[in-house]
This record gives structure tokens, C-alpha cells and sequence, in this order.
């Protein structure tokens, strides 16, 4: 805020003008707050987020106004027959009233893909897009009442300065030479557009892609998963070795363990599963992937294992998304339960040898041991029983039986039979179990059936009433994106499904690729408004391809900050490239109305001079713009990957190289092409 205060201060070199400019901000960010909470948004990371990626656009209206009223009150002063300083104020605050207002609806109309975005994408951008919006809307409302008042009231008594600001001044006359050489080596500037166009399209391919970035909490889930059919004390056992062996790293602060699943739990889990929350100190980033990496080679030390680790709040996106924490799902579908898990053990193997491949697990492996009651039809027939009656009665002892209900005034109590734990706890008691038939004779269950120890699964997997085997995988080291792909050429490849039997790829990457269409699709429906809505402003189509040929080269500068910040894009990156795309067309839309103003109302003939008189007008706007939106964001940028701006940052980062480059593009290559082909 205070290098926003400063940047306005030494643009417009004075007092009155800077504090009307500044007083659109928190009247602005207060409007959108009042909305945001009338539709039942808190204050957080993504709502403050936009209102933080607003306040460039926020304070562009409110300068717009006051830079052009600044203006032509210094004018009026230079006249013989000065004219009224309200007429003066009126007049210069709807010069720029249709630009302004077409250009705050098409950065709306840009946002309206965020707002439709559907999944965890959709919950996690919603809160920005509607903070975004409100507070472009409500300084909107603030430029066209407050602004042209506070100048009225701050600058009708007293006289301005003869002279534009020392800044300004500077720049314009810098500005002067470098547009002039633009405007003669305009087919080399063109040349180097087009090159570095084609070099940022050809960097996109090697753009890590992933649904959401890593995120820092200072929190990990670490999953133990045994063999199936390990005991309780067993897993307690390997746990509490596990826990000590973390507890000895000097980050880790707490370390916990749960086993198996509460009695009504909603996740299917054996006492062969453990969950080991894992607590850590307060660190930094450098810190923060030491103490990752020692945990994982902690946890390498311990074999018989399998071990996955995940931050909490990262889990608990990925539940959400598939049902299961890894963000690489694979599920296999079919009827043979034994094809199946025959099937998932290929599969996981083929995604053990992807480089990058990590803690690739079955969900619902076979070995759990148990006991299997295999009925002797001859033996059934001879005592007069019949094979239901019998795996009834097993069922009922072992297992119990719910047989009536006790009423208590409005309490109802349920009555089951079962056998007393002592009879039921050993594997050779069962074939003891004595069964009545209709003549009362008792005939023990082992001379009925057949009674041994096999294994087979603790669970088995239903989705949309099919039954399914998972093999689930987390990525380290490489693009998420690219694992995925090469994953699914190498199964299909090397593992044959046979006739009703399918897999299906879900999780991380299909919410990923489910966001980017929503996006892809209804930015191109928003382009179509946004279109329609620039043939209005612009009159001609030739103005309008100028406009459009400035987002290019905006979103190539999204493309080279995103890699030099990592090279990696996820819905954040592309969120901020919806957002840039915004910000770019408004500013060309403020060029181009401005040369259509001095055409149409100030009688200015369209050449080189209305050409350079315009682009050097609308310079100090620009770059407050520009340099506004950029110190906004610059918290988040410094601060990407810290924990709770590892969303944001990367979209700050995008936003900051594409302003650049569109700013850039804007003030040296528009006004001599537009020049050349402009209609006005």
C-alpha cells in the first residue's frame, strides 16, 4: 500500500490528485468486502488474493478519471475564455466514461470462466473471481461518483501547476525518441514480437503441468500399510519403531499413530493400515524440503512396509477428488475378482518402472488370511440338513444375529445371538460348533464341511455397481502431467485386459484435465462476449486486431516467468493467465479509445502526430497501472511457495511477466501500427 501511495504520488507530483487516486482503493476493497459478505464469503488467502490482483484495475479507473481531469484543468487555466471548473470536470470524466466502463466489463467477462469452473478447482477460485469482480464493479461506481466529486471539491480553488510532473516529463520525452525509432524499425520490432511469440509457444511443451501445487503446512499423513492380516499389536508394534525413528529428526516436533478403523469409520481399512500424523517445528522453505527428504529416507529404513506421505490439506483434496490420497489413480474394472487383482499387480508393476513413480500401492490387496467353510453335500443330505441352514447357523454364531427388539418408554434396544467370546476365539473351536437337526439330533460343523485356513481380500471394491481393483501412485521428481501420459502408453501397452474387463484413469489428473476444459470452453464463450462487446468500442475490425494482438505476447510473458519460477503450471498458473488476459485487453482498450477521442471530439487528423499524442497522454496511466497491479501482487510473488501462498504465488509470478511484456507491447508496437492500420 505505501509503494502504491508512492508510485501515485511521483506520477501525478501532487498531493490533492494523489489522494483522490488513493481514496478509490479502500473505498473499492470496502465495497467488494460488503458484497463479498453479504453473499457469505470470509476474508482469506483467496479472497484476499483478488482483491490484492484488483487493486491495479481498482486504482486504473479512478487515475483515468483524475489524470484526464488533471489534465484539462491545466489547460483550462492556459485559456483566454476559461470555462466553469465543474463543466470542466464533468466533460473530462465522460471523455473517458465509455472506455472506461467497456473495459471494466470485459475484464468481467474474463473472470465469468473462473466463476464456472466445477470440482475442488471451482471451491478453491470461486472466492477470487467474485472478490475480483467486486472490486473492479465498485471502483467502477467510485470513478464515475466519488473521484470527479473529491477533484471538484480539492482542486476547483486552487491553481495548478504550469508544467506536467518532473516524472512525467522525463518519461514522455524518453518515451518521444524511443516511439519515433519504433515507428521507423517498426518491421524488425514486428519480427522480434513474432520470434518471441513462437519461443514462448514452443516452450509450453516442456511446462511441468499439475493440479495444485505443493503445499507447506508444516503437517504430514504418512500411511502404513502391512501386509494384509497383520494383527493390531503387530501394527502397533512396527509403528511405534516408525514413530521413534522420526521422532529422532531435530524439525519434528510431535508424531502420533492410529490404527485400523473406528467402529463405524467410512474408510474401509484393516489393522494391517496405520496412519502416523506427523508434526513439525516452524521452518522456512529451504528447511521445509530438507526435513521431506529425511523422512522419506527415514521411512526407506523401514522394509516389510509400504509407506505413502502426503500433507494434510493436500490429502484431503485428494479424498475429495477420487476417494483415495494419491493423486495418480488407476482403476481396473471387471467381474473375476482374482483377474482383477491378477491385473492390478501388472499394472503396478509397469508403474514402478516410470521413472518417478513413487509409494505405488494396491488399495485392496489379497493374502488376508481366513478361515473357509466349504459344505459336504453328502454329509449335508445323510443328517437331514440343508447347505442354508447350515452357513446360517455359522453366521449367526460367529458372527451374530440381530433377533428382536426391546422397547423402553421411546428407546428401542436391539437383541442379537452370538456365541461367548470364549467359544469363538481360537480357529479349531469352530468346527466344534454344534448344529441341531429337525430329528434333534447335534452334529458338530467339521463333520458337515470342510474347515481350513486360506486367504483372500478384507474388502472388496464397488464403484457405480461394478466391481474394481486401484493401484494407486504418487509422482516425485517430474511433471505430473507427463507421468500420467507416459503411464497410460506403457499400460496399454504391456498389460492386456480381456474381454469386460477396463481401466480408467482418475484422481489429480483427471480434476486437472476436467478444470482446463471448463476453462478452455468457457473462455472461448467469454471471448465471444468480449468480441462483440470490442466491435462496439472499436467500430472497425482493423482496431480490433490490434487490440487482440496484444494478448499473445502478454500470455508469452506469462509463459517465460512461469519458468523461470520452476517451469511448472497448475490451476493457479492458469487462473492468472485468464486473469492477465484481462488486464491486457483493458489497457489496449484505453489506447485505442483515447486515439479514437482525439479523432472524433478534439478534430485531430489521424497520422504520426495524433499517433504520438496519444500514446504519450496515456503513458502515465499505463505505467501507474502496470506498476500499481505489479506492487499489489509483488507480497505474493516474493513470497510463492510459502505455506498458504502456494496457489497464489505462481498466479502472481504469471501475472507480474505477462504485465511486463503486454506493457511493453502496448506503448512502442500499438501506436505505430496503429498508426499504419488503424480506423478512427
Amino acid at each position: 500500500a505505501i509503494l502504491v501511495v508512492a508510485i501515485l504520488f511521483l506520477f501525478l507530483f501532487n498531493l490533492r490528485t494523489a489522494i483522490v487516486s488513493c481514496a478509490a482503493i479502500p473505498l473499492s476493497l470496502l465495497g467488494a468486502i460488503t458484497i463479498l459478505d453479504r453473499l457469505g464469503f470470509s476474508l482469506n488467502m483467496m479472497t484476499l488474493g483478488g482483491l490484492a490482483i484488483a487493486v491495479g484495475e481498482v486504482v486504473d479507473d479512478a487515475v483515468v478519471d483524475v489524470e484526464n481531469i488533471f489534465r484539462r484543468l491545466r489547460e483550462n487555466q492556459h485559456r483566454e475564455n476559461q470555462r466553469p471548473v465543474f463543466s470542466v470536470i464533468l466533460n473530462a470524466s465522460l471523455e473517458v466514461r465509455g472506455a472506461v466502463i467497456f473495459a471494466t466489463f470485459s475484464v468481467v467477462l474474463v473472470f465469468i470462466p473462473i466463476l464456472t469452473m466445477s470440482g475442488v478447482a471451482g471451491r478453491l477460485f470461486m472466492p477470487l473471481a467474485v472478490a475480483y469482480i467486486s472490486a473492479v464493479l465498485c471502483s467502477l461506481v467510485v470513478a464515475f461518483t466519488v473521484t470527479p466529486a473529491l477533484c471538484y471539491l480539492l482542486l476547483e480553488r486552487h491553481a495548478l501547476p504550469e508544467r506536467e510532473p518532473p516524472l512525467v516529463r522525463w518519461l514522455k520525452k524518453g518515451y518521444g525518441n524511443f516511439l519515433t525509432r519504433a515507428d521507423r524499425r517498426l518491421k524488425i520490432l514486428l519480427i522480434g514480437v513474432a520470434v518471441l511469440i513462437l519461443l514462448g509457444a514452443a516452450a509450453v511443451p516442456f511446462l511441468a503441468g499439475s493440479f495444485l501445487p505443493e503445499l507447506r503446512e508444516g503437517h504430514f499423513i504418512i500411511h502404513l500399510v502391512a501386509i494384509p492380516g497383520t494383527s493390531l499389536s503387530e501394527s502397533l508394534r512396527m509403528g511405534k519403531h516408525v514413530c521413534e525413528g522420526l521422532l529422532k529428526i531435530p524439525l519434528v516436533r510431535k508424531v502420533s499413530q492410529s490404527v485400523g478403523r473406528a467402529e463405524k469409520a467410512e474408510d474401509i481399512l484393516g489393522t494391517h493400515h496405520s496412519e502416523i500424523q506427523v508434526e513439525l517445528k516452524p521452518m522456512g522453505k529451504r528447511e521445509a524440503g530438507r526435513v521431506e527428504t529425511e523422512i522419506r529416507n527415514t521411512l526407506a529404513g523401514y522394509p516389510g512396509a509400504n509407506f505413502s506421505m502426503m500433507t494434510f490439506l493436500s490429502e484431503r483434496v485428494m479424498e475429495t477428488i477420487s476417494g483415495y490420497v494419491s493423486p495418480v489413480v488407476v482403476n481396473i474394472f471387471g467381474d473375476d475378482l482374482d483377474l482383477l487383482d491378477r491385473k492390478a499387480e501388472e499394472v503396478a508393476a509397469v508403474l514402478n518402472q516410470i521413472p518417478g513413480a513413487a509409494e505405488v500401492m494396491v488399495e485392496s490387496p489379497s493374502g488376508t488370511p481366513e478361515l473357509a467353510i466349504k459344505i459336504k453335500d453328502d454329509a449335508v443330505r445323510r443328517w437331514g440338513f440343508t447347505k442354508l441352514e447350515v452357513l446360517a447357523a455359522a453366521r449367526t454364531a460367529f458372527q451374530g444375529e440381530r433377533v428382536a427388539e426391546v422397547y423402553d418408554g421411546n428407546r428401542v434396544f436391539e437383541v442379537s445371538v452370538i456365541l461367548h467370546p470364549r467359544s469363538r476365539k481360537q480357529p479349531d473351536q469352530v468346527g466344534k460348533l454344534p448344529l441341531r437337526n429337525a430329528q434333534g439330533n447335534y452334529v458338530p460343523l467339521e463333520q458337515l464341511a470342510d474347515i481350513f485356513e486360506t486367504s483372500g481380500r478384507y474388502a472388496v471394491l464397488h464403484q457405480g455397481a461394478r466391481r474394481l481393483q486401484t493401484v494407486t501412485c504418487n509422482v516425485r521428481g517430474r511433471d505430473f502431467s507427463g507421468f500420467v501420459r507416459e503411464a497410460e502408453t506403457q499400460i496399454r501397452q504391456k498389460v492386456s485386459f480381456p474381454a469386460g474387463t477396463y481401466l480408467e484413469f482418475t484422481g489429480a489428473y483427471q480434476a486437472q484435465a476436467r478444470s482446463r476444459h471448463d476453462l478452455l470452453v468457457h473462455s472461448l464463450l467469454a471471448l465471444a462476449g468480449i468480441l462483440l462487446l470490442l466491435s462496439v468500442v472499436t467500430g472497425h475490425y482493423r482496431n480490433l486486431a490490434l487490440i487482440i494482438l496484444n494478448l499473445p505476447f502478454a500470455l508469452v510473458g506469462g509463459v517465460f516467468a512461469a519458468l523461470l519460477a520452476g517451469g511448472s503450471i497448475t490451476v493457479g498458473s492458469l487462473v492468472g493467465f485468464v486473469t492477465l488476459f484481462g488486464i491486457t485487453l483493458r489497457n489496449s482498450i484505453m489506447m485505442l479509445s483515447h486515439f479514437e477521442h482525439l479523432v472524433t471530439q478534439e478534430g485531430m487528423k489521424w497520422g504520426m502526430d495524433a499517433a504520438m499524442r496519444g500514446a504519450s497522454e496515456r503513458l502515465a496511466p499505463i505505467l501507474m497501472t502496470a506498476l500499481v497491479t505489479a506492487m499489489g501482487l509483488m507480497p505474493l510473488a516474493l513470497a510463492s511457495g510459502a505455506p498458504g501462498t502456494e496457489i497464489e504465488g505462481p498466479m502472481a509470478i504469471i501475472i507480474l511477466g505477462g504485465l511486463i511484456t503486454s506493457t511493453l507491447l502496448n506503448l512502442l508496437v500499438i501506436p505505430p501500427l496503429a498508426r499504419r492500420l488503424g480506423k478512427f
